[in-house]
């Protein structure tokens, strides 16, 4: 058989047959990491259980990458375009993998093989990266990757997210919605500092930290009403008197201000400040605050979500192509999209009704073998995406054309 003559059922069969033979050993790998859950930049199991997978199929892997002490690069291939795939593998505190990050992990890593094994058996100018990144959940791994360079070289970069079957309360029946926008998100942590005193004894000499806190939780309060509906302002009060007695000198706390666009995030966070600063203002206590961790908004890719929804087609999925409704989590894969054209798909796997990700039922789910197959199809879909953008370049250019103008248009 000759390049020319190839078509896409007998590169699907390739893809097929690729991942058929590795059927339990990626099952293995599935179930180590969702059964050994590990938080932001600990994922040292899950790290060491890929490489060694990874290493055992014959792929170089690159371990600690990029001054990441959990992150990894595979590579494989040689000339042509370089197609990326993304492995996330962290957890949640107290509720393991209940956003699915195993599931993730494992599409990416079924992608990665199908794909690099299957422009090996033609021979054919392509390049594959299978990238593990570290810190979605907290800690922005992907953000820390692009500093480093990992996404320099990068032409496309593929994923897929594991969720309920309808996402959305007016979504229509399907397995899974190709592109899917989230919000921009910014980290902001407030430190207030008073004056100790004796809440008995002298009170009026103290400047008390928790009302400036409290104040400022207020000041939000209120401004959430005049939010936009997509947009989402959460707290978590970190440092607090342990005592009554004392008027507390210092108290901190970690707030999370989300909006569909950047420029809205810009001015959302600045109210946000606001509202801190005059809780400060109003109760005398100096405040120090400090944003981090931007995840931006994803940007979609119409030619690829076009591409994954037809080859999950022909594995019988139906799958929505876009929706055009926020989904109002955030995800630094969205800082990937804003430098290279990027597929960020949902795919949906068995769960009790009116589960949703980052509930322990969830987590439950993703554990199963239900979950397993479905993720290992979508991998399958991811890799012949990838094939269409090394192979037809009429599709590459488009997709790059529909990444430049998205990115224009803000």
């Amino acid at each position: 058989m000759t390049l020319s003559t190839v078509g896409t059922d007998d590169v699907r069969a390739s893809v097929d047959a690729a991942l058929a033979t590795l059927e339990k050993s990626l099952r293995e790998v599935n179930h180590e990491i969702w059964s050994h859950p590990e938080l932001a930049y600990e994922e040292h199991y899950a790290h060491d259980t890929i490489c060694n997978f990874l290493e055992k199929q014959g792929f170089t892997v690159t371990r600690h990458a990029y001054g990441l002490d959990t992150s990894f690069e595979a590579l494989s291939g040689s000339g042509g375009r370089l197609v990326n795939f993304n492995a996330e593998y962290d957890a949640l505190p107290g509720i393991g993998h209940a956003c699915g990050h195993n599931l993730i992990a494992t599409s990416s890593i079924a992608a990665f093989l199908a794909l690099s094994f299957t422009l090996k058996k033609y021979g054919i100018p392509g390049r594959t990266q299978l990238l593990g990144t570290p810190a979605e959940e907290n800690g922005g791994g992907k953000a820390k990757l692009i500093d480093a360079g990992a996404y320099k070289n990068v032409d496309i970069s593929l994923m897929a997210h594991g969720g309920p079957k309808k996402v959305f309360p007016d979504q229509g029946p399907a397995d899974g919605i190709a592109g899917t926008l989230m919000n921009a998100r910014m980290n902001i942590q407030c430190q207030f500092t008073g004056k100790s005193a004796h809440a008995g004894g002298n009170p009026w000499d103290g400047i008390n930290a928790l009302d400036a806190l409290v104040t400022s939780y207020n000041n939000v309060a209120v401004l959430r009403q005049q939010l936009l509906p997509e947009q989402r302002i959460h707290c978590a009060f970190m440092d607090t008197p342990k005592v009554a007695n004392v008027i507390p000198e210092h108290t901190t706390a970690f707030w999370q201000v989300r909006s569909p666009s950047l420029k809205g995030l810009k001015l959302l966070v600045t109210k946000v400040r606001n509202c801190i600063e005059a809780g400060a203002l109003a109760t005398g206590c100096q405040v120090a605050i400090q944003e981090e961790e931007l995840y931006t908004d994803v940007r979609l890719n119409d030619t690829l979500c076009d591409r994954y929804q037809v080859h999950m087609g022909e594995y019988g999925r139906k799958v929505l192509k876009r929706h055009d409704k926020v989904l109002t989590a955030s995800s630094d894969i969205g800082n990937v999209s804003y430098i290279t054209p990027t597929l960020h798909t949902m795919f949906g796997i068995p769960t009790p009704d009116n589960t949703f990700p980052h509930h322990p039922d969830f987590a439950a789910s993703a554990g199963t073998d239900e979950a397993h197959t479905e993720a290992v199809t979508v991998g399958k879909s991811l890799a012949l995406t990838g094939w269409d953008m090394i192979m037809n370049d009429e599709l590459y250019e488009m997709a790059h054309r529909q990444w430049q103008e998205e990115i224009a248009r803000d």
